[in-house]
């Protein structure tokens, strides 16, 4: 096989296997279930190859595919991988087949169209990681939407037309600035590079050249799309209604992988496109960041719904990546891909544990728990090891992100102050508070609703599901090395491009 064309086949194999799906028998949903697992696995495997062919040593990026595309204009299908986007494939093909097998008792109408709409949404986020060529990360940003449009749209609650609309706005109007800033980046350059062009390797040569006047509006053209992604405060709005109104599968990838692509898009395009501009803004996002872990965990303390509770935490959690990427030296920065990942694993199994306790009482309210402890043993002790993932408890992977993102800032020559850090870290404690009160009023106490004591426990199935995610919450925290290292060479290269603006200190 081909190395150079393994991106390629990756997404070649869920284009087709979605539109394989479209001829299945709608009425046959046993076989579409099993085929669009079958499909999600065969781009795990496929990951698997590129990850063990990857060589973290080498800098740049590998598999790299470049095929003309658009030629009056310079446009290419130009894929390529480096440590941090090997990082994120493996957690959105890791995670997808996880969704697809969880939804299987709570899906139970237009289950062909709802898992098109999984795998489509698999590639829409793949090719956001892999894209080097910004016409082609443009197409795949914003493909991605459409799907997650209907699967919140279609299969959510209540009130999912309002949340679906919300999400689908506030995505499309911070990118619409991001496609404008993308123009003028390739129009700016072309006197730079001899002509216009979409490639991003081309285009990081010329950062450094762009008046920093212009970096500036260009930077924030892109930091308003990204940040809406994130979310970043006061961004993120739309994320609790998504997410409270998302089917359990729609969470997931929510919290798990869609989130990553606005931290993502921060370090990959921000930071070395406009290094001027990230130096200079970087105090400011600091600033927002800090206040979006405080405050997302203080409005998560209130919460009286575990599904917001945990959304209102992803806010509080995306901060702390956030404080990494601005802090600019590389424990911060590799604390940052790391807590990407971690993030994606625990508030996604906290999704898939709601998930699976409202299947079982159809409510998500705190107040109609307590006590089932003895009831469901299993799940009790999967909620509180997945809530001490989430809380960062040492030796669980949430520890290592975080302390490696607190070390980066009160090191940070960039931000210049202690004080960050000693705000940020105050939301850890507050997790704690949130997530175990949450866990104690959920789990503990007497019985006062009578409907729970005919609750039954995980089955195979969902422990199938859960097992694979703890494996590498306990995997990361005991030995993070298998995973920093795949991206140290990347946050070193993210942190060089900025650094040859401005010599600082790490």
């Amino acid at each position: 096989m081909e190395q150079s064309f393994l991106i390629t086949y990756l997404l070649l194999v869920l284009l087709a296997g979605s539109l394989l799906i479209i001829l299945i028998n709608k009425e046959k949903e046993n076989l579409i279930r099993y085929f669009g697992f079958g499909i999600s696995i065969i781009a795990f495997i496929l990951s698997l190859i590129i990850y063990f062919n990857f060589n973290p040593q080498k800098d740049g990026f590998q598999f790299v595919h470049k095929v003309s595309w658009i030629k009056n204009i310079k446009v290419s299908y130009h894929v390529g991988i480096d440590g941090m986007s090997l990082l994120l494939i493996m957690l959105t093909t890791f995670i997808t087949p996880l969704t697809l097998v969880s939804s299987w008792g709570s899906i139970k109408q237009r289950v062909k169209e709802f898992t098109f709409f999984m795998l489509i949404l698999e590639l829409g986020m793949l090719g956001v990681f892999v894209s080097l060529d910004m016409f082609l990360f443009y197409v795949f940003w914003e493909a991605m939407l459409i799907p997650m449009y209907f699967i919140i749209g279609i299969w959510g609650g209540e009130r999912r037309i309002y949340a679906s609309i919300k999400f689908f706005i506030y995505t499309m109007a911070g990118s619409l600035l991001m496609l404008v800033a993308i123009i003028w980046l390739a129009v700016y350059s072309s006197d730079l590079l001899g002509g216009f062009t979409t490639d991003l390797i081309e285009l990081y040569k010329t950062g450094p050249k762009i008046d920093s006047s212009i970096q500036g509006f260009m930077f924030l053209a892109f930091a308003l799309s990204f940040a809406i992604k994130v979310p970043l405060f006061p961004f993120h709005t739309w994320l609790p209604d998504a997410h409270v109104e998302a089917p359990t599968a729609g969470s997931v990838v929510l919290a798990g992988v869609l989130l990553k692509m606005g931290t993502y898009g921060f370090l990959r395009f921000n930071l070395p496109l406009f290094p001027q501009a990230a130096l200079n803004y970087a105090g400011l996002i600091s600033v927002l960041a800090v206040i979006g872990i405080i405050y997302g965990a203080l409005v998560a303390m209130v919460q009286t719904d575990m599904k917001k509770l945990v959304a209102y935490s992803s806010v509080s959690h995306l901060g702390f990546v956030m404080l990494g990427i601005f802090a600019l030296n590389t424990e911060s920065v590799q604390g940052a891909i790391i807590q990407m990942v971690n993030h994606g694993l625990s508030t996604g199994a906290l999704f898939l544990l709601v998930g699976m306790i409202y299947e079982r009482t159809h409510t998500r309210a705190i107040a109609d728990y307590g006590g089932i402890a003895k009831i469901v043993p299993y799940f009790s002790f999967a909620f509180l090891f997945t809530s001490l993932s989430s809380i960062g408890l040492p030796g669980l992977n949430g520890f290592v992100g975080e302390f490696l993102i607190l070390t980066g800032s009160f090191k940070s020559e960039v931000l210049g102050s202690w004080w960050f850090t000693a705000f940020a870290a105050t939301g850890v404690i507050f997790a704690a508070v949130y997530l175990l009160w949450m866990y104690k009023r959920v789990v503990f106490g007497e019985v006062t609703n009578e409907k729970l004591n005919s609750l039954t426990d995980l089955n195979l199935r969902e422990k199938l599901v859960l097992i694979p995610v703890f494996i590498f919450i306990i995997w990361i925290g005991i030995y993070p090395n298998t995973f920093l290292k795949v991206s140290e060479k990347t946050s070193e290269s993210i942190i060089n491009q900025v650094r040859h603006v401005t010599i600082f200190i790490e």
